[in-house]
């Protein structure tokens, strides 16, 4: 009988070790969410209640951790961008994901940092985004499709309009978090077609003096990108 070639399956975590690994990516999910990208491994065993060492055992560093934690991510954008195509009608399909988009970026710091501001560096990871951006150009061509959306609009288009309201969502989270909700709508109604139904404004403009709250906030110019 010639020898097995397959490699043998990996052996199965044990309980505790299972448990403390999903404490870990919980906690640098958390904690790259709130603060993004600029945390260390010692954060996340402080956050997850585990020593340091522990961490190391499971993630040899921080590029493997945040790896794992944006694979969840992304199956989670991927998922949302299949309910999107789902929906009976293109524009609220389209709506839906622009909202889900937008939520994620607003509030997720670190999500935000590696499919904006990384840039190509993305890919290194573990978060390519040609895995998201082929599904969002088929929510955006069957808008298009339906005539739901301006002629001319594209899929590009719509990751532009997202970076767009998570600048104004960053700028403006000192003084209303969800801000971002106003731009968001004042965004679509600038791309739907007449027969498409605006949406409406549900959170409130700033005030002027609010403004220059948001803007006393920041430490650089105004709308500089996160860092």
């Amino acid at each position: 009988m010639s020898p097995a070639t397959t490699e043998p399956r990996p052996r199965p975590l044990r309980v505790d070790a299972a448990r403390n690994q999903q404490r870990i990516v919980d906690a640098a999910r958390e904690l790259f969410a709130d603060r993004g990208l600029d945390i260390t491994l010692d954060d996340v065993a402080e956050r997850a209640g585990v020593g340091v060492g522990t961490v190391y055992r499971r993630f040899a560093n921080k590029r493997e951790l945040v790896a794992e934690v944006f694979a969840g991510h992304i199956r989670e954008f991927t998922a949302a961008t299949a309910d999107a195509l789902a929906a009976a009608d293109p524009w609220d399909g389209l709506v839906q994901l622009f909202e889900y988009a937008c939520r994620r970026m607003a509030t997720n710091r670190g999500f935000s940092e590696v499919l904006l501001e990384l840039g190509e560096e993305a890919d290194r990871f573990g978060c390519p985004r040609e895995e998201i951006g082929p599904a969002v150009a088929a929510v955006m061509d069957r808008a298009r499709a339906a005539g739901v959306v301006q002629p001319g609009i594209e899929a590009t288009d719509l990751f532009a309009l997202i970076y767009m309201v998570d600048s104004l969502a960053e700028f403006a989270r000192p003084i209303d978090s969800e801000i971002w909700r106003r731009y968001m709508a004042i965004t679509l109604n600038g791309i739907r077609a007449a027969n498409s139904p605006p949406q409406p404004l549900t959170v409130d403009a700033l005030s002027l003096a609010e403004v220059e709250r948001a803007k006393a906030a920041k430490p650089g110019p105004f709308l500089a990108r996160r860092r």
